[in-house]
Order: structure tokens, then sequence, then C-alpha cells
């Protein structure tokens, strides 16, 4: 069995429209989102070296809520690391967007999609709405199939526009959610 690996970001101001990676338009005079080209990463587990190829499995991690919790907890821990390694301030963990994060990678693993979209609350800042959570910058970034979260990290770390939405400046909260092997990171500013 290859596994397959997936990753997607959006940011967006709240004062300016913005395109990222070519997911979303969001106009905050209208409030409206949509989606336009889809940009996403694929990270095939076939790996050539010399002359031989070799595939490996991607393990499970567990589904329970600890477990979530955990691998969520160590991605922003992981996220902090990061940005001190660039000189930015650390991410403080936010309980309502952590909520959200949550509500999203549950969604998209029970509902089987992988999309900024969610066919349950819409686009992420209309989720963020939902969840009550205010800010003036926003961004997510979604992964799929990565076995750890040092995993998820490494691979948003070698991806241009999801290390850029992870070493942002304008950040200030950061909340992860993570199920059935999705995974996901909102950004906020407050």
């Amino acid at each position: 069995m290859i596994g397959k690996m997936i990753i997607k970001r959006i940011a967006v101001t709240a004062t300016a429209a913005a395109l990222v990676a070519g997911a979303f338009v969001w106009s905050p005079q209208t409030e409206t989102a949509h989606a336009a080209t889809t940009i996403q990463t694929t990270m095939k587990t076939t790996v050539t070296s010399g002359s031989s190829n070799f595939t490996y499995k991607t393990p499970r991690l567990g589904t329970s809520a600890a477990t979530s919790a955990a691998a969520a907890a160590k991605v922003a821990k992981l996220v902090n690391e990061q940005r001190a390694k660039a000189g930015l301030k650390p991410l403080a963990v936010d309980t309502k967007l952590q909520k959200m994060a949550q509500a999203k990678a549950n969604d998209m693993a029970s509902k089987g999609y992988f999309s900024h979209t969610s066919p349950t609350y819409g686009t992420p800042f209309k989720m963020m709405n939902t969840f009550g959570i205010t800010y003036t910058y926003a961004g997510e970034n979604i992964a799929k199939g990565q076995s750890s979260a040092a995993q998820v990290m490494k691979d948003w770390m070698n991806s241009p526009g999801h290390k850029a939405n992870i070493l942002k400046k304008q950040y200030t909260h950061i909340g992860v959610g993570f199920k059935n092997g999705v995974w996901v990171q909102e950004f906020i500013r407050k």
C-alpha cells in the first residue's frame, strides 16, 4: 500500500483581498469567499535511493481525543520552535481557535473531503465567525496522510507557501487540529 500525503494552505488579510496559492479570494466588504483554482502538493511515499526504489506504509496515529490533542500540541510546539529559529515571537494557543481547528479536522475526516471549504462550515473565515473568533489577519494550512506531527511539520516547512504561513510575523495565535491523518493549522492576528 502506498500512502499519499497532501498539503494545502490559505492566508488572507481582513483589510484587503488576498489570493494565496490560488486557494481562495476573500473580500471583507462583501463577506464572500469562493473557491478559485486549488493548488495542492502531493507527497509520494515512493523513495528512490541509488538504483533501487522502495515504498513505505504510512502508519495511522490513534484517533482518540487524547491522541488528537497530543498531536495538535506537538504541532503547536514545533511551529513555535520554527518561529524562534527565524527570530519571530511564539504564537499563543487560542482556545476557540483550537476548538475550530479540531472541528475542521473532524469534519474533513468524517466527511472524506480535503478542502479549505467545508460542506458543513463554509470557508475558514466563515467558520471563524461561527466559532466567535475575531481577527484582523487569518490563515489556514491543511494536510493529509502524514504519520506524525514531525512529518507534517517537515512537509509544511518544505513547501514555500505553507512555510510562509507558519513564519508570518503578523500572526499572534494558533489552533491545531488532528483526526485520522488529517491535520489543520489555523492562524490569526487579534
